[in-house]
C-alpha cells in the first residue's frame, strides 16, 4: 500500500497542487487562512480527514458533532469570520443540525462540511445515508449537495462569501465520498482564476443615502423629546458600537438592548437601560412605554423583547435600520425604514449634532430609583445577582462571558456589568441548552490571551458535558460556573407561575456531583457548597490559569423576575 508522508502533504499544499476533491477543500481552507476546524471523522468523510493530515490546519476533535458546531460558533462569534465544522454522514449530520440551526437564528457565519455516501448510493437507503440537503435547507443561508469536482471548485468560495456577506449565517456543503476521492483534471492556475473571480463576485453596492434621507432622520430626532435607542445583535455584527455611543451621548438618548446586544453598550453607562422585554428591569419597560421615538438599530422586534407587539412603544415613531430587508416592517411597520449595514448608515449621517434632554434624563434617573431591578433574596445557598457581580469583579472587564440557556442566562443578562465590546456570547434566537461549554472552548481558542467564563445550569451543562474531555485535552483558560438547583429552573418557574405549581419532569431527584465529574475529566473543580469554602476560594479559582469548574448551590425556588407572561404586554410584568 502506498504511504503518503506528512512531508509529502506539506509539499502538496506548499505547491498548491491538490490531487483530489478532499485536498481541494483543504487547499481552499488554507487559502482562507482557516487555522482550526472542529468535528469528528467517520466513514463518509475520511478522505477529507486524510487530506487534513499534515496540512497545518489544526483539527479539534469534539466529543459529539453538536459540540464541534458550537465550538466553531464560539470562534466565529469572536472573529466575525466564518468558522468551519466537520461531520460524517447520517448521525453525524443529525447531531450537527442543532448547532447550525442555532447559528442561523443568531446570524453567525459558519461553514459546515459533511461527508455523504457515494453518488451512486444516494437514494438507496445506504448505510448512514440521510437527506442532508433536505434537512439543512431551512436552517442555512445556502446549502449544497456537490456532484462533481467542477461544482466543488465554485462552491467553496461561494459558501464563505455567502456565510460572511450581508446578514451572516451558516452554509452547508455536503460532499459525497466519491467526490472527495475524485482526481482533479483542471490545473491549479485555472482553479485559482475561478477562485479569484468567485471571491470578488459582484461589486459591493452600498445603498445610496440621500440628503433627503439624512434630513428626514434628523428631523425625527429634532422633533423628539423622549427618544430611546433600541439595539441588538446587528450592532455587534456591524462593529457599530462606537457610533452608537457617539449618537447616544451627543443627543442624550438612553439605550436599551436585546439579549444579543448587551455587550454593545456599557451596562454601567448612565444612559444604559439594560435589557428590555420579558426579563427586563421594571424601569426599562416603563420608560419604553413613554418613548416618542424608537431608534431600532440591528434588531428584529423579537417577541421576547417586545411582549405583546401592538402594545410595544405605543406612542413612538419608529426608525428601523437593518441589513436584512426582510426584517424591515416584518413585525412593526416603521415610520422610516432603511436597509443597510448599520455602520455604513451611521457614518453616512456625518457628525451628530449635540442636544441636551435634561427633562427626559431626569425622568430616566427617577424611574431607575423608583422601579429598580430587585436583588434575588434567599435564605439558603448563594444569591445569583450577588455571585454574578462577584464573579465579574474577580474576572475583570475583558473576560469573555458565555452562557447556556435558562435562569442563569437571564440572571447574567440582568446583573453582569458588561463594559467591553464582544464579551458576551449566548444562544438568543434558538435558545439551545448545551451551547455554553463548547462555545467557550471555541472562544478561548480564538482569544487565547483572555479568560472565558461559562455560566451554566445543572440542566444545561448535562446537555454537552462530554466536551469537558475536550476542554481537559486543550487546557484552554475556560472557567465553568454551574448554578446548581437540581432543577430545570426556568421550567420549574413557569410551572409555579402558570401551571398551579404542578412540577412535572423539571426536577433531578438524584444529586449530580459536578465537582467530582470535573475532576474525573482532569479539570480542577471547586464546590462552594462544601463546608469551609468561601468567596476567597472562588477568587483564587477564577484567577488561576487553565480550565476549571466551580459549582454554586442555588435554591430551587428562586425566580428570574420581573417576568412578562407569554402573550402579555411588557407593562404586565410579574414582580414577585
Amino acid at each position: 500500500m502506498e504511504t503518503i508522508t506528512k512531508e509529502d502533504k506539506a509539499w502538496i499544499y506548499e505547491k498548491k497542487a491538490p490531487q483530489n476533491g478532499a485536498e481541494l477543500i483543504v487547499t481552499y481552507l488554507k487559502r482562507r487562512a482557516i487555522q482550526n476546524v472542529y468535528g469528528i471523522p467517520g466513514g463518509a468523510n475520511l478522505p477529507l480527514y486524510d487530506a487534513l493530515h499534515g496540512s497545518g490546519i489544526r483539527h479539534i476533535l469534539a466529543r459529539q458533532e453538536q459540540g464541534g458546531g458550537f465550538m466553531a460558533q464560539g470562534e466565529a462569534r469572536i472573529t466575525k469570520k466564518a468558522s468551519v465544522c466537520l461531520a460524517s454522514s447520517g448521525p453525524g449530520v443529525t447531531n450537527l443540525i442543532t448547532a447550525v440551526a442555532d447559528a442561523k437564528s443568531d446570524s453567525i457565519p459558519l461553514v459546515a462540511i459533511t461527508g455523504q455516501v457515494p453518488l451512486s448510493l444516494i437514494g438507496t437507503d445506504a448505510f448512514q445515508e440521510i437527506d442532508t440537503y433536505g434537512l439543512s435547507l431551512p436552517i442555512t443561508k445556502k446549502n449544497y449537495l456537490v456532484r462533481s469536482i467542477a461544482e466543488l471548485i465554485h462552491v467553496l468560495p461561494e459558501a464563505f462569501k455567502i456565510a460572511e456577506g450581508g446578514r451572516p449565517g451558516p452554509v452547508w456543503i455536503d460532499v459525497p465520498k466519491d467526490i472527495q476521492a475524485s482526481p482533479i483534471s483542471i490545473s491549479m492556475p485555472q482553479i485559482e482564476e475561478i477562485w479569484k473571480r468567485e471571491e470578488v463576485g459582484a461589486p459591493k453596492m452600498d445603498p445610496f443615502i440621500s440628503e433627503a434621507d439624512i434630513s428626514k432622520f434628523f428631523s425625527y430626532l429634532e422633533n423628539s423629546k423622549q427618544p430611546v435607542l433600541y439595539i441588538g445583535g446587528g450592532v455587534k455584527q456591524s462593529s457599530s458600537e462606537r457610533l452608537i455611543m457617539e449618537l447616544a451621548e451627543a443627543q442624550d438618548i438612553p439605550v436599551v438592548s436585546t439579549l444579543m446586544g448587551l455587550d454593545s453598550f456599557p451596562q454601567t453607562h448612565s444612559l444604559s437601560l439594560g435589557m428590555l422585554g420579558m426579563h427586563g428591569a421594571p424601569y426599562t419597560n416603563m420608560l419604553l412605554a413613554e418613548a416618542d421615538l424608537l431608534l431600532a438599530f440591528g434588531v428584529r422586534f423579537d417577541d421576547r423583547a417586545t411582549g405583546k407587539l401592538d402594545t410595544f412603544c405605543p406612542n413612538a415613531k419608529v426608525i428601523h435600520v437593518d441589513i436584512d430587508y426582510k426584517e424591515i416592517g416584518k413585525l412593526r411597520k416603521p415610520d422610516f425604514g432603511f436597509c443597510a449595514d448599520l455602520k455604513f448608515f451611521l457614518e453616512s449621517l456625518g457628525k451628530f449634532p449635540e442636544r441636551r434632554r435634561a427633562g427626559w434624563l431626569e425622568r430616566v434617573r427617577s424611574y431607575k430609583d423608583r422601579f429598580p431591578l430587585s436583588p434575588v433574596s434567599t435564605q439558603e445557598g448563594y444569591s445569583p445577582d450577588s455571585i454574578i457581580r462577584t464573579c465579574a469583579e474577580f474576572l475583570g472587564s475583558k473576560a469573555i462571558v458565555t452562557t447556556d440557556v435558562g435562569q442563569h442566562q437571564m440572571w447574567v443578562a440582568q446583573y453582569y456589568p458588561f463594559q467591553e465590546q464582544g464579551t458576551f456570547l449566548t444562544s438568543g434566537g434558538l435558545g439551545t441548552m448545551g451551547f455554553g461549554l463548547p462555545c467557550s472552548i471555541g472562544a478561548a481558542l480564538a482569544s487565547p490571551d483572555r479568560t472565558v467564563a461559562c455560566f451554566s445550569g445543572d440542566g444545561s451543562i448535562l446537555m454537552n458535558i462530554q466536551e469537558l474531555d475536550t476542554l481537559s485535552e486543550l487546557k484552554v483558560n475556560v472557567k465553568i460556573i454551574i448554578f446548581d438547583n437540581r432543577n430545570l429552573g426556568l421550567v420549574r418557574q413557569q410551572q409555579n407561575l402558570f401551571y398551579g405549581s404542578r412540577y412535572n419532569g423539571s426536577a433531578y431527584p438524584s444529586e449530580s456531583k459536578f465537582s467530582k465529574i470535573g475532576r474525573a475529566f482532569g479539570i480542577p473543580s471547586l464546590d462552594l457548597g462544601e463546608e469551609g469554602k468561601t468567596l476567597e476560594d472562588l477568587r483564587s479559582f477564577l484567577t488561576a490559569d487553565g480550565p476549571g469548574l466551580v459549582v454554586i448551590p442555588i435554591h430551587p425556588d428562586l425566580q428570574v423576575l420581573p417576568m412578562v407572561p407569554p402573550g402579555k404586554s411588557n407593562l404586565e410584568m410579574l414582580l414577585g
